[in-house]
């Protein structure tokens, strides 16, 4: 198909007839992407699915999984002299525990949003005099590109570049996610962008071992009808498997290249997930090999955890356990231009796709 052709009006109505005649009883199906939850909004998917088919946000964006300590820490290394600390437009407007990144810009410290690390690494090769912090966010999507970024640096030897490592690896939090028995998931549309690099063998656990099917989706209307009609395929046929939906970018062995970047400039290790707590294998930290370009390493800064702000339902949000509209701070005390939690921030929260589209 051409692009426009996974947007025909025609094929996604034959799409919801068919979704239509498969659909018995209630069934719990969740997207896992930020991406997907935001398209699903757009499009109005959910109104065109029968009542009984119940679409679930997971935790598939990756800003609104950054702990706030993390965000104290990017905040506390800004505030050091002499740093410019870098990061994606989103991260700005995440409240840590006490205040964000455009407060602390606000008041004079050197913060400036870029759009990919290697533009933060042009920085720093024009800037010597300066610390460059590069505060990484994402899942595998970004992962291959912040390695390559950091493999870069070493080669032309830069002293005055480091990153703020936050990647976070999907699989594992799936597997928590959907072990802890706290919501009924029927099915999940995996994320499209994560798999173009990892592939599906990491998804085997999920039918395998959990008993639920799992479709690669793309982010389209077409894509996204048909990963659900081939959910509820497999829920009536009793054999739940991983399928790509979304063949025309994700191969089943994923990209070896792109893989082979993130095993040589990273380890494996737990991290902390906003609403799921400490996962172990789930994040990516810089290796020992590259540990000169880990800011965390060169600048020894230790931030205490705080707890939870009061009221904020973010984390059982990003657990799918309740709606935003649930949530008592929701469109009152939480809204985008003062957000209280990081579900409201992103372009991928969401809160902020309940906000703009669903209420």
């Amino acid at each position: 198909m051409q692009n426009k052709e996974f947007r025909d009006p025609l094929v996604a109505q034959k799409l919801v007839q068919n979704i239509e005649r498969l659909v018995t009883g209630p069934v719990n199906l969740m997207e896992v992407c930020g991406t997907h939850t935001m398209a699903i909004f757009r499009h109005g998917i959910r109104q065109m699915l029968p009542e009984k088919v119940k679409l679930l946000s997971g935790p598939g964006c990756p800003v609104c999984v950054t702990p706030d300590h993390l965000l104290d820490l990017a905040m506390e290394i800004a505030r050091q002299p002499g740093v410019l600390l870098t990061t994606f437009g989103d991260m700005l407007r995440v409240p840590g525990s006490r205040y964000s990144l455009e407060t602390l810009k606000a008041a004079g410290a050197n913060v400036k949003v870029v759009y990919s690390p290697l533009e933060a690494l042009k920085l720093a090769e024009e800037h010597p005099e300066q610390e460059v912090v590069f505060f990484a966010v994402g899942f595998e999507t970004t992962a291959p590109v912040i390695a390559a970024t950091i493999i870069t640096a070493e080669q032309k030897q830069l002293t005055n570049f480091s990153v703020i490592g936050n990647n976070k690896t999907i699989p594992g939090a799936l597997r928590a996610l959907l072990s802890s028995g706290e919501v009924k998931v029927d099915g999940l549309l995996c994320p499209g962008h994560v798999s173009a690099v990892i592939g599906s063998e990491p998804y085997r656990f999920i039918p395998e071992e959990l008993g639920i099917g799992a479709v690669i989706t793309g982010f389209e209307p077409v894509d996204i009808l048909q990963g659900i009609y081939l959910l509820l395929q497999q829920i009536q046929e009793g054999r739940p498997r991983v399928e790509i939906q979304y063949s025309r970018w994700v191969p089943p062995q994923g990209n070896p290249q792109a893989l082979k970047l993130m095993e040589q400039v990273f380890d494996i290790e737990g991290t902390q997930w906003r609403g799921l707590g400490y996962l172990p294998g789930t994040g990516l930290k810089i290796t020992d090999r590259y540990r000169q370009f880990d800011a965390t390493w060169r600048f020894n800064i230790v931030v205490k955890e705080q707890p939870p702000k009061r009221g904020c339902r973010c984390g059982e949000v990003l657990r799918g356990i309740i709606t935003p509209l649930e949530c008592p701070l929701f469109a009152k005390a939480c809204v985008p231009e003062r957000p209280v939690g990081a579900c409201m921030v992103s372009v991928e929260g969401t809160c902020a796709a309940y906000y703009k589209y669903g209420r």
